[in-house]
């Protein structure tokens, strides 16, 4: 296949899902040499390693955390990360929290900072639904769950962090105080949480 042609399907791909990964090349039939060829030109421009996108791509609040999911698809963005996408905090993250597998080899980003967290069995399973951005599809805990993980992880974030998390979610009626407290029971701090739930619920 003539080298235009590869890149005019790679730019489809682009066309369509916003994104393309080094490793969705071979599905896409499109050598590397193609996208190198098809970025030095201008056509494509590298987001992150692995990661690229068209040049006019407009970089929204939520590119990083599309970056990363693209790079880390087993990755659960959380924390900080999930609240503020959930509209739960004031806080600005100055990195993309995630929450791996507490035997799964730690990623490594130069762009954007990566902030991680480890976890095993219903901890990192239960209380994460996916979201596509960016054409990328994204693995994150939910409101509840993100709350109940900020207690968990309090002293990581802030027990202040976690409380007003927690008093957001119920004002703007994210999740309520059961399906709160199930993932409390969940994360093992259902007995931390439990005053704080009875004062704000």
């Amino acid at each position: 296949m003539p080298a235009a042609s590869h890149i005019e399907r790679l730019l489809r791909h682009l066309q369509r899902q916003g994104v393309v990964r080094t490793r969705d090349l071979e599905r896409l039939g499109v050598p590397r040499v193609a996208l190198q060829r098809a970025v030095d030109r201008g056509q494509v421009m590298r987001r992150a390693r692995g990661i690229y996108v068209n040049p006019d791509h407009a970089a929204t609040r939520h590119t990083d955390i599309a970056a990363v999911g693209a790079r880390t698809p087993k990755a659960v963005v959380c924390l900080v990360s999930a609240l503020e996408y959930h509209g739960l905090t004031t806080q600005v993250p100055h990195a993309v929290w995630i929450m791996i597998h507490r035997s799964a080899h730690r990623p490594t980003f130069t762009v954007p900072n990566v902030r991680v967290v480890r976890a095993s069995g219903p901890a990192l399973t239960t209380g994460v639904e996916k979201h596509k951005i960016e054409g990328v599809v994204v693995q994150m805990t939910t409101p509840a769950k993100t709350v109940a993980d900020c207690f968990r992880y309090r002293d990581t974030v802030g027990t202040d962090v976690a409380v007003e998390a927690l008093r957001d979610c119920l004002r703007k009626r994210k999740a309520t105080p059961a399906d709160i407290f199930e993932m409390a029971k969940v994360d093992r701090v259902a007995r931390v949480m439990r005053p704080y739930l009875e004062a704000l619920a």
